[in-house]
């Protein structure tokens, strides 16, 4: 036993005495606990890393932020993303009331949302601060060269010739047109709801009416039928892309990907289009649509603009129209069905001007003339469009720091968005602003007309819709010849008055619908 103490205390000691000399590396170590101790190395630095840019996210936002109402802190990298991929009026609504100014960040977008008139007007007239961008997918399915994100010289070239393209003289191509579609389209509808007399939703058949009346007023035959159907079947792809916030990748898959596949196609058939314009016109023939108009614009004598507009070009203006017309138009549209059958004196009022104007004569197509005599035809759409805007914001982004009031500027590269609702909706200027009253619009001396500032429905400063003629004569025409063609019945559910947000605001049930054909007078 004392034998195997000295032999157990002298080996014992023997590392200790020989700590001083480097013999204790010699002792083997387990290799797990190396690989471990490695491990948790990289573990703790990337935690420490993500902590700080996280931190660091949160810091830039706050510095952004500043005093504005907004969440004192961004969710880590998505923030709003959730809000984003379905958004509602009620949320647009708090976010507006939270103050005429307030700030959100969407995949560390920073977004200023500007909810007065006095804020939404001035960015709309600064465009030596900020510049339309729609929607953050909007260059990319669009395409990042369209006129619609042009700004200064290159931007008023456009205008100067697509502001001839909704003259009188021009306007008065496009009424016919209009005027012969919306009756063919009657006609189906009429048809198919004797096949099946339930109520049925709107919303696709009043887009279809929409997008081939465009196809035809912008393209006339030099698109043939089977490439406005496959438009008119693949736009809607182009229309669920164009939310506020998307997914920033277009990869298969999502809605930015479908959309630009669906670009793709629309594009060929545009430009296939403005070639035979241009050849039509060459050959001596009179405009017959729009691209004919504009192909014949550049050719008169007082034209003094830009003329070497290639095809890829107009076709690219006629592409944001048609997203102008199948989207803001539709929306305008199907809330007029839907407002008329929920108002039957106001429909009543409607007819008893129609068959005042068309002598009751029911066929005779409508004229401009004819237009001119519908004053409460006219204060209605406005009043529609008004309840119901299209159109609730128009994004902007920033190009340099925008000093937008006296103690706040927004950040470069910042989107920041005007918003029309309150406009719209201004109890000050609209008295009962959420009832449907056309009459505001016949007294010269109401608020409604002496606050022309109010009525954003399409913009304002230089970027301001620039068919609005065309747009309301549209929604006028299809409405008045339906008046006195079909008889129609809402059937109201409960999601009849709630909105959905597709790019702009529809009906949320789709707005069912039961048509019937109406006695002749």
């Amino acid at each position: 036993m004392a034998s195997f103490i000295r032999q157990f205390t002298s080996s014992a000691v023997l590392p200790i005495a020989s700590s001083t000399s480097n013999s204790f590396v010699d002792i083997p170590i387990p290799s797990f606990i190396i690989s471990n101790s490695k491990s948790a190395t990289w573990l703790y630095t990337t935690v420490a890393i993500v902590g700080a840019l996280l931190l660091l996210e949160q810091s830039v936002y706050r510095s952004k932020k500043k005093h504005l109402p907004g969440d004192s802190w961004t969710i880590p990298i998505i923030g709003k993303f959730a809000d984003s991929m379905k958004p509602t009026m009620e949320g647009y609504m708090k976010q507006w009331n939270s103050g005429a100014l307030s700030a959100i960040s969407v995949f560390n977008i920073f977004i200023v949302m500007a909810s007065s008139n006095e804020y939404s007007r001035k960015i709309l007239n600064s465009p030596a601060h900020a510049e339309p961008c729609l929607v953050h997918s909007a260059k990319q399915i669009l395409m990042p060269d369209n006129w619609v994100f042009l700004n200064g010289k290159s931007h008023v070239e456009y205008r100067k010739v697509l502001n001839t393209l909704f003259t009188r003289k021009a306007l008065s191509i496009y009424i016919g047109i209009q005027d012969a579609i919306a009756r063919k389209h009657f006609s189906q509808w009429l048809a198919d709801a004797q096949k099946d007399p339930s109520p049925q939703s709107i919303m696709m058949t009043a887009r279809h009416l929409n997008m081939i009346t465009s196809l035809r007023v912008f393209c006339g035959d030099h698109i043939p039928e089977h490439g406005a159907i496959e438009i008119s079947e693949k736009y809607w792809d182009i229309t669920q892309a164009l939310e506020l916030v998307n997914f920033p990748l277009a990869v298969p898959g999502t809605k930015v990907y479908r959309a630009i596949q669906a670009r793709k196609v629309a594009i060929k058939w545009l430009e296939l289009a403005a070639s035979k314009a241009k050849t039509s016109v060459a050959n001596g023939c009179e405009p017959e649509c729009m691209l004919d108009e504009w192909v014949k614009e550049l050719e008169a004598p007082g034209y003094k603009g830009r003329k070497d507009f290639s095809d890829r070009e107009m076709a690219m203006v006629v592409f944001s129209f048609l997203f102008a017309s199948q989207d803001a138009m539709s929306s305008g549209l199907i809330y007029g069905f839907q407002h008329l059958a929920d108002n039957p004196d106001i429909l009543a009022k409607i007819r008893e001007e129609q068959y005042r104007v068309r002598a009751g004569d029911v066929d005779k197509p409508i004229t401009l003339e004819m237009l001119e005599q519908m004053p409460y035809l006219k204060a209605f759409v406005k009043e529609s469009m008004r309840v119901k805007p299209p159109v609730t914001m128009v994004p902007y982004r920033t190009t340099k720091a925008f000093p937008i009031s006296n103690d706040y500027t927004v950040p470069a590269n910042s989107m920041v968005i005007p918003s029309f609702y309150n406009s719209l909706h201004d109890p000050s200027v609209f008295p009962e602003h959420d009832k449907l009253i056309p009459d505001r619009w016949l007294d010269p001396n109401s608020s409604a007309n002496t606050n022309p500032r109010n009525y954003l429905v399409f913009g304002s400063g230089p970027h301001k819709c620039v068919g609005i003629e065309y747009a309301t004569m549209n929604i006028g025409l299809v409405l008045a010849t339906a008046s006195v063609l079909m008889d129609w019945e809402h059937h109201i559910t409960p999601e009849s008055d709630q909105v959905q947000i597709i790019a702009t605001l529809f009906p949320k049930d789709g707005c069912l619908m039961k048509f019937a054909p109406r006695p002749r007078p």
